[in-house]
């Protein structure tokens, strides 16, 4: 899924439009009796490089309630694989090798058995998910861990101290939109991730550090752009999902407890970002250093 569907399984974009002196990826929102916390995150880190931005201590600790796009608390692995496997199979009758024609489907293969993947596995799933699949195990080969992107962080550590945690959204709405993708689009993307599988280690390196020193220009340059370039996969993978996000963002400030809200880092910069359409609301994000 090249990368476009990359960043977006790393963090959606991570930050587009901080300013360049930026610190942290965290925003402190006043509501009339309460602050919200809207921090950007990066979905998955390196084993090795794991550790949060101070910032996400400071608003984690100042927080009642941690809110997520998915609420990972509660999120059973094994019921998000059954529903991998109901929506993303291709119709009855219907061939992956058919689907993709034999010069793709031999490029899927040979990129599948790199990454020592059966094709038994990816045949009779669509396009899509076969890109999943391929972006997941090529994350697994950089070292990037599942159990160490920030929301798993920050969930498990909610966890031990008893705090509550919530979601914006079940996994059935936030995978639908892929679901969504014409089979054309699905293919663009699918041949996106094959020509730039090699990429990989070398771009996501420059991928976090912007992330970490809030590199503005970087960020925006590498990511937002390409999100932009492709409306098909912006509009209901982003802006879409921003503007069912908002209401639930407001009413949190129309609350009494302190939250921390955690999505991915493009759901807030940029053109139809949560950003901007808390300030078009008369809310004021303060970004923490």
């Amino acid at each position: 899924m090249g990368r476009t569907a990359r960043r977006w399984f790393l963090a959606l974009g991570l930050l587009g439009c901080l300013t360049a002196h930026a610190a942290s990826p965290v925003w402190a929102i006043r509501g009339a009796h309460n602050t919200v916390y809207l921090a950007g995150s990066v979905h998955l880190l390196p084993a090795q490089d794991a550790a949060l931005p101070p910032a996400f201590d400071r608003a984690y600790a100042d927080s009642d309630k941690l809110v997520m796009e998915l609420d990972l608390g509660q999120l059973d692995p094994l019921q998000a694989a059954g529903w991998m496997m109901e929506h993303g199979a291709l119709p009855a009758g219907t061939t992956l090798r058919g689907v993709l024609g034999e010069p793709r489907y031999t490029r899927v293969s040979a990129a599948a058995a790199d990454l020592g993947l059966s094709m038994e596995i990816l045949d009779g799933q669509s396009p899509w998910v076969v890109g999943i699949e391929l972006a997941d195990l090529e994350y697994l080969h950089l070292g990037f861990d599942p159990q160490q992107g920030v929301e798993e962080q920050l969930v498990h550590r909610a966890q031990s101290d008893g705090k509550p945690t919530a979601g914006l959204e079940t996994l059935s709405e936030e995978l639908a939109s892929l679901e969504a993708l014409s089979r054309e689009d699905q293919l663009r993307l699918l041949d996106q991730t094959l020509s730039e599988l090699k990429e990989a280690p070398g771009e996501m390196q420059e991928v976090l550090g912007a992330w970490r020193r809030g590199d503005a220009a970087r960020l925006a340059s590498l990511l937002a752009r390409e999100y932009r370039a492709f409306p098909a996969l912006y509009r209901p993978l982003v802006t879409g999902r921003n503007q069912r996000w908002l209401p639930q963002i407001e009413q949190l400030l129309h609350g009494e407890r302190n939250c921390l809200v955690v999505v991915g880092a493009l759901h807030l910069v940029g053109e139809g970002g949560l950003l901007e359409l808390l300030r078009r609301d008369r809310f004021a994000p303060v970004q923490l250093n």
